[in-house]
């Protein structure tokens, strides 16, 4: 979460400190949403849901710009600089493991995990958020419903 490998948009993948550093480089400093998701979700797994979610907001935050489609990539120019997401320029989009991002990203924020054959919720949903509720989750052979505002939640068995 250093400013020289967090770039606002995203943790880079090398820092803005090193020699080889390249804001447009495709594993030189690039920001790659899946690569951010993974981390979101070890992130909150250890506790450091702050960090998970400045990272998950960011990302959601840039997702606007792409019509809410994440690249493969973005470049890694510092977001006070430049008031947008730039894409890597031979970026995908979309591509099939960045478009599970916002799946990773809201599963840190919701923090649900199955436990002993049902789901159970941990939440930590930003303010920025609100409010985040899901449908006819399929898990155990069930449907489920969530619901999670803040650091509340619950989850029960959809009807019908």
């Amino acid at each position: 979460m250093a400013e020289d490998m967090f770039s606002g948009w995203g943790i880079r993948t090398l820092s803005r400190a090193e020699r080889r550093y390249n804001a447009i480089g495709y594993h030189l400093g690039t920001v790659w949403p899946h690569d951010n998701s993974i981390a979101v979700l070890g992130l909150t797994r250890y506790g450091y849901r702050t960090e998970a979610n400045r990272i998950s907001l960011a990302l959601l935050e840039a997702a606007e710009h792409f019509d809410y489609r994440l690249p493969e990539a973005l470049t890694g120019f510092q977001r006070e600089r430049i008031i947008f997401p730039v894409p890597y320029p031979t970026a995908c989009s979309p591509q099939a493991w960045a478009t599970g991002t916002p799946l990773a990203l809201v599963r840190s924020m919701v923090g649900i995990e199955p436990v002993d054959g049902k789901l159970v919720v941990d939440p930590d949903i930003p303010a920025e958020l609100g409010r985040i509720t899901a449908d006819r989750i399929r898990a155990f052979g069930k449907l489920w419903e969530i619901e999670a505002v803040g650091t509340s939640g619950h989850v029960r068995l959809a009807s019908g």
